[in-house]
């Protein structure tokens, strides 16, 4: 009997000294910087859920694309639309769609379309507060398509295989990322959000996870104790991606009054 149980045990030996152990992932940063070229980029999307009752409720989901430029992340084209049952809204539900280029942005159905004039579907105006359009009041709050923001985050957070783990506040957020100052996202005050990134072997971006408090975001009776959690995924990391303006012939910088 001791003689199997010695032989058993120096198999199991030979069996754990003959697996690999797990190699770490490429630095995310630098596989990022590499792919930064005009014309390419990413897609992505991504689901946001209110904890509820021991439980969650789905808020709102998005898709889109966000695209690099001569001097890194230089625009998107994102839709969004809401899905909980519980959000009270007066535009019929409807798609928004939101297009960033630099200092332009132009925002087209949600709660817009009622407030064009006749003729026009897209409201042009300056990316400051709107920038990832009204739904994004609950979107992904990290975008791994900054490279400084990436870079930010990544150096503060601990990595376990393939996953970088961390903490930030709305404040140290709103100074490391351009795309988070200019949505209606941006507070500054020091409500953490805790955040997860996924990278594959490769280094690239497969999973980005935020979680924060909802009252910094809505103020509604009940939601004191209640979280937001979003979840996003990307595809097609360093592919050509293509984001235009709208005919200039549908867009408007004046909404009806």
């Amino acid at each position: 009997m001791k003689k199997m149980i010695a032989a058993i045990a120096a198999a199991g030996a030979l069996v754990a000294g003959a697996l690999p152990a797990q190699a770490a992932p490429k630095d995310p940063v630098g596989v990022l910087k590499s792919l930064m070229k005009p014309g390419a980029g990413v897609r992505f999307s991504d689901i946001t859920m209110m904890s509820a009752d021991g439980g969650s409720v789905d808020l709102v989901k998005r898709k889109g694309v966000f695209a690099f430029g001569k001097k890194g992340f230089a625009a998107y084209d994102i839709t969004s639309r809401i899905v909980s049952p519980t959000i009270e809204m007066t535009d019929s539900r409807k798609p928004e769609r939101v297009i960033g280029m630099g200092k332009d942005l132009y925002l087209n159905g949600g709660g817009w379309a009622e407030d064009m004039p006749k003729g026009k579907t897209w409201f042009k105006t300056k990316n400051v507060l709107m920038g990832a359009g009204g739904y994004g009041f609950f979107g992904q709050v990290i975008n791994p398509a900054e490279l400084g923001t990436l870079s930010a985050l990544v150096k503060r957070a601990k990595r376990s295989g393939n996953a970088y783990t961390g903490k930030v506040t709305l404040k140290e957020l709103h100074k490391i990322s351009p795309w988070f100052a200019s949505t209606i996202l941006a507070r500054r005050d020091t409500t953490p959000v805790e955040y997860t990134i996924n990278v594959a072997p490769s280094g690239l971006v497969t999973k980005v996870t935020s979680t924060y408090a909802a009252a910094a975001v809505v103020s509604f009776p009940g939601l004191e104790d209640e979280t937001f959690t979003a979840v996003s995924t990307f595809t097609g990391w360093g592919k050509k991606v293509s984001v235009k303006a709208p005919d200039p012939a549908l867009v408007t910088t004046k909404l009806k009054d």
